[in-house]
């Protein structure tokens, strides 16, 4: 069964690009698709999280 997510994604192939994610990994930044499969499957796993503002 496909969600409507899946017919837009569908329908806009073509148009579609890659997306490279990078992270902050000892203190500097990194491309996430250059790590090695368990660093990937880590990266997968974390938490991601907003700060709020302090009152």
């Amino acid at each position: 069964m496909k969600t409507e997510t899946h017919k837009i994604l569908e329908e806009n192939q073509a148009k579609r690009s890659k997306c490279l994610v990078y992270t902050r990994v000892m203190g500097y930044h990194r491309p996430v698709e250059s790590f090695n499969i368990g660093k990937k499957g880590e990266h997968q796993q974390r938490t991601h999280f907003e700060e709020t503002v302090c009152k």
